[in-house]
């Protein structure tokens, strides 16, 4: 991903006093194994506690009413003043194991918190937070281990006035869901270093920046490859350094061939000029030989891949104009070239296909459809997605789902991310610093970004079959530092993107890191 200009777990804060979590009342003898009334149609529209279910605190705001997802009525937490409600039912004569609460749930947003939970099932309490989405139900998971045979399912509303939530359709089954990829692309690293880039703990300390990540849960690093950049960095000998890093602190590794000596992106598709003047037969050799000489050296020093991306945003194709998805038949062929490559240096390496527009269904069926009629190879499917350019949540979840679905392959977030703040750290205006640019409810403070970051992962975590492998945010390490800008040719171009690092303008880490510690 680049456009230049204009083309928790840790931090969930418990309810305060006033809605004493730890201290329901006593528990119904008439509790049962298996959710009652999970749609909220037992009652009818107006029904003040659904059947079933129990209320605690500001009882008032929460109802059942007309509008539901599945059936006619659903469960609503909302009062004209600020109230801090539970909406929670028992279950008892569990047998001991996984299990994952899932519900279809809406918000408009601007609560201290809401969110779904299960506790007092034996161990600690896991709990889900709403994403904000006014318009578009959104599903979500909440995975638990029951020891005691027992369990609350809970609804809890900690709101402002006016605030805000929909709950309907939940299932209680056995199960289990998680996130085995939580990484950051880290490309810009080894040239900020080289530059005096500094990285800083949250308390201030400086220190190595792979080392501030893995501590804060980061088990993934995403690192691009140009064939031959003008500024010498993104290339194999780069990439064959800092994979050792990546390795050495106990992370896995993806690599992101673009083909190309500069960014690949639905907007440009350039081929490296040593490749220029070459026929399709010669292009696929290319690719074939430049990805097996990248993959097996690595491989060769010990830092094999993990998965690898056969192109980037590849949304209109790639190596422009021979793997246009004008021809399909020969964008096939390049990236079953890249494909064979990957997996002659490593047969367990995950091989992905990588598409922009996260939200846009048609667009991506539409590829994929196509690449599945040519023939095309591919274990998983990478979408990028940022709020601000690529639609709202539901429709990534849409998509996303999808896509895990319909190609029956699982998918993973190759590229987010969100701002902290507005203004820039340099001279180059950021690509998002107008609030008029953000997505609805979450706005450019570290609060907001840490908010976004937890609510697609939990987006991609509830991807239906244990299909969503995980995210990666899209360069946390691209902070201001003189001669990093975007343009490899040019040391005076600048960065738009500080204002969406993991790492504040005064370097220290910021608070949205710590949801790579996401279960």
């Amino acid at each position: 991903m680049f456009h230049p200009r204009r083309t928790l777990r840790a931090l969930l804060i418990p309810l305060a006093a006033g809605l004493a979590l730890t201290a329901l009342p006593a528990q119904s003898a008439l509790a049962a194994s298996t959710l009652t009334n999970a749609g909220f149609e037992a009652d009818g529209a107006g029904a003040a506690t659904p059947n079933g279910w129990s209320e605690y605190g500001d009882t008032g705001a929460s109802y059942v009413e007309a509008g539901g997802h599945g059936g006619s009525d659903r469960l609503t937490h909302y009062s004209a003043a600020a109230y801090k409600v539970e909406t929670y039912q028992y279950l008892s004569g569990l047998t001991n194991g996984n299990y994952r609460l899932t519900a279809w749930v809406r918000s408009g947003g601007g609560q201290n918190s809401a969110y779904l939970a299960l506790r007092n099932c034996g161990g600690s309490e896991q709990r889900t937070d709403l994403p904000v989405s006014a318009g578009g139900w959104i599903h979500l998971v909440v995975p638990v281990a029951v020891t005691g045979g027992q369990c609350t399912i809970s609804v809890v509303s900690d709101a402002n006035a006016g605030n805000w939530i929909n709950v309907d359709d939940l299932t209680f089954t056995a199960g289990t869901a998680g996130l085995s990829v939580k990484g950051s692309d880290i490309s810009s690293l080894a040239k900020s270093e080289a530059l005096g880039g500094i990285y800083r703990t949250g308390s201030g300390t400086a220190g190595d920046a792979l080392a501030i990540l893995r501590s804060s849960g980061m088990n993934y690093a995403r690192l691009k490859v140009w064939v031959n950049p003008a500024d010498g960095y993104n290339d194999k000998a780069r990439v064959l350094a800092m994979a050792k890093r990546v390795k050495a602190r106990g992370m896995k590794l993806l690599v992101d061939f673009h083909y190309s000596d500069t960014w690949a992106d639905p907007g440009k598709q350039t081929k490296p000029a040593a490749w220029a003047g070459h026929s399709y037969g010669q292009l696929k050799t290319d690719v074939y030989n430049h990805t097996y000489d990248v993959l097996n050296s690595l491989k060769a020093q010990g830092t094999t891949a993990d998965m690898v991306q056969i192109g980037n945003e590849v949304n209109g194709g790639m190596l422009w104009s021979e793997g246009s998805t004008d021809n399909w038949p020969q964008l096939a062929g390049l990236l079953n070239s890249g494909y064979s490559a990957a997996k002659a240096v490593s047969a367990s390496t995950v091989v992905g296909l990588h598409l922009a527009q996260g939200g846009d269904l048609t667009g991506t069926r539409w590829w994929f459809d196509n690449a599945v009629s040519n023939g095309v190879k591919f274990d998983a499917i990478g979408l990028s997605y940022y709020g601000y350019w690529h639609g709202s949540l539901d429709a990534f979840q849409t998509t996303l789902d999808d896509a895990a679905a319909r190609y029956a392959k699982p998918v993973f977030l190759a590229e987010t991310a969100y701002p902290f703040r507005l203004d820039s750290d340099d001279a180059l205006v950021n690509q998002i610093d107008t609030t008029g640019e953000l997505v609805a409810g979450y706005p450019a403070t570290t609060a907001g970004q840490s908010a976004w970051l937890r609510d697609v992962m939990n987006i991609v975590e509830a991807v239906p079959n244990g299909r969503g492998l995980g995210v990666f945010y899209w360069e946390a390490t691209w902070t201001a530092v003189a001669g990093n800008g975007w343009d490899p040719a040019d040391p005076a171009s600048g960065n738009g993107w500080e204002n969406q690092a993991l790492f504040g303008f005064d370097d220290k880490a910021l608070p949205a890191m710590s949801l790579f510690g996401h279960r």
